[in-house]
């Protein structure tokens, strides 16, 4: 489904079954304004953070911070998964949102990541339904066996701000925005940030990686 908040426009591989799609991607109503609301999470799930330091070195003195963090971070978005996520994706995804909240007082929610096949090809088949060709369900869409998220080495994150950070900051921690038409789409690529794209089913853009800064 599509990521919560802030998100007005995605492909169908982010989408509810039966939910019509946008025919294109609106660039204006891609990121919202952060609500006020986000900015209260922000500085209370960072005071819980520093709140539980003291417990996190009791019970991991080397990795007291992470671990604090994760506690806090696992309170807000109560309800993710990083299940089926590759190792090394959801170690750089863990210490990437750690830094985040940690430093920069960031929040950074994790959607969707790693799906099921047969998930992912029900997605696709509805988007070549919904648009009438497979070229147009690829703005969307990708098949199974083209998904990173069926690969475990994609995460769809929220908020818009956490996203900016990661896009900002991700190179450090491997993680790369990939897609124009997408925000809170990343990628692990341990070899380096990838070739930018439109959109899923669009062709690599020549000179143009994967935008994103080192810390």
């Amino acid at each position: 489904m599509p990521p919560p908040g802030n998100v007005a426009a995605g492909r169908i591989e982010n989408a509810s079954p039966g939910r019509r799609p946008r025919a294109a991607w609106d660039p204006t109503a891609a990121m919202q304004p952060a609500r006020h609301r986000d900015h209260v999470y922000r500085v209370v799930v960072r005071l819980l953070a520093v709140s539980l330091l003291p417990v996190a070195f009791l019970v991991a003195p080397r990795r007291a911070r992470h671990v604090a963090c994760q506690w806090a971070l696992a309170a807000r978005f109560p309800a993710e998964d990083l299940t089926g996520l590759t190792p090394a994706t959801s170690a750089a995804f863990r210490a990437a949102r750690t830094q985040a909240l940690w430093r920069d007082g960031e929040l950074i929610g994790l959607t969707s990541g790693h799906r099921e096949a047969r998930v992912q090809a029900r997605l696709f088949d509805e988007a070549v339904r919904r648009t009438g060709s497979v070229a147009l369900a690829r703005v969307w869409a990708l098949p199974p066996h083209e998904s990173r998220h069926v690969a475990g080495t994609a995460l769809d994150v929220r908020p818009a701000e956490g996203a900016r950070w990661l896009e900002r900051y991700g190179r450090v921690h491997h993680l790369h925005r990939v897609y124009d038409n997408e925000w809170w789409h990343f990628e692990y690529r341990p070899d380096g940030p990838p070739m930018r794209r439109a959109h899923p089913g669009a062709p690599p853009t020549r000179g143009r990686a994967a935008r994103s800064a080192s810390a």
